[in-house]
């Protein structure tokens, strides 16, 4: 008995690349997204640090500059700050 074997490149494009998709699974390189998801994590601490950061710098110049201004406001030829 002999088989009948269906041929029309899409059906042996996508058996082409099914087979290279489990190829890629068993070879292990699928350890790649888990790396990018850990690359995702760092990057989201490290902006979130820098926000910190960002965030205590902007309050401490914005307080010395009030402290400034009204050191200017109240200034007067015979007081200094």
């Amino acid at each position: 008995m002999s088989t009948l074997r269906f041929r029309h490149p899409a059906v042996d494009f996508l058996i082409v690349l099914l087979r290279a998709r489990l190829a890629r699974a068993r070879s292990g390189e699928a350890d790649r997204g888990v790396s990018a998801v850990e690359w995702v994590i760092i990057s989201a601490v490290v902006v979130a640090i820098v926000g910190v950061v960002a965030f205590i710098i902007n309050n401490a110049l914005r307080s010395g500059a009030t402290k400034v201004g009204d050191c200017i406001k109240g200034a007067s030829a015979s007081k200094t700050c």
